[in-house]
């Protein structure tokens, strides 16, 4: 029995001399793995359309553990992220992030969307930063450990929030600011893009124009945050902080 499935291949890797193994997030089928034979002959037809980050539709045969690609075709390529070494290293990210967060049980389509459109933004140009950390959140919330960013992680209240503890999981107003002498002081407008980056999908923002110094606070918050709650080694996240760190050198 075949199955027909749109998909985004999020990694391969090879198997044995002529093969590759593909992992596919699909908005029905969730991620899925499958052999796709004779990827690796670079003349092969194969080849072409199971490169990473390639957003395509498969004809494939489950199967008790891997599912066998038996033909597919391009949609989308995203040339311009595949030419760009800074976007491709953002889009790495993003699909490790995601393979190391989904579970391969479970599938939601509305990741798969985000996803989809988190890609296809960075391709068209826009600030792959920003857009990385609102996929971020919407991964974190999936994954179960997303911050408290819209009240006080401590008494609730939703107004006068003054700082983010990474220990506590979230925002802090300022009466509750003395649980955690170690939390990072926020000014408003940040507290308030973390608000939108949690909860506003990619498609009803616009391109968003953050200041330097708030994009390296937001940064830095997000990435302490994950060390603190993700679990997941990612070596593409940190491929991004080297390159980062050379560019703010240069």
């Amino acid at each position: 029995m075949f199955e027909k499935v749109e998909g985004f291949i999020l990694k391969t890797q090879d198997y044995g001399e002529t093969h590759k193994i593909v992992t596919l997030l699909t908005p029905t089928f969730g991620k899925v793995g499958a052999i796709a034979r004779g990827a690796k002959k670079t003349k092969s037809r194969m080849a072409a359309i199971t490169q990473p980050f390639i957003h395509g539709s498969y004809l494939i045969q489950p199967g008790s553990s891997l599912a066998t690609i038996q033909q597919g075709e391009v949609i989308t390529s995203f040339r311009k992220i595949r030419e760009d070494i800074v976007k491709t290293a953002y889009t790495s990210y993003l699909a490790e992030l995601t393979d190391k967060l989904i579970d391969p049980k479970k599938y939601n389509p509305f990741i798969y969307k985000q996803l989809l459109h988190t890609v296809e933004r960075i391709d068209e140009g826009m600030d792959p930063e920003i857009l990385s950390m609102i996929y971020e959140w919407k991964m974190y919330k999936e994954a179960g450990f997303a911050p408290v960013v819209t009240k006080c992680v401590s008494c609730g209240n939703p107004h006068d929030l003054k700082a983010f503890s990474v220990s506590n999981g979230g925002l802090l107003c300022r009466n509750c600011l003395y649980i955690d002498e170690h939390a990072i002081s926020v000014p408003e407008k940040v507290a308030k893009l973390m608000a939108i980056f949690a909860w506003v999908e990619l498609e009803q923002i616009g391109n968003i124009s953050v200041k330097s110094e708030n994009k390296l606070l937001l940064s830095r918050i997000m990435e302490q945050y994950y060390e603190e709650h993700g679990g997941f080694y990612l070596k593409s996240k940190r491929f991004l902080q080297q390159m980062n760190k050379l560019n703010e050198k240069l």
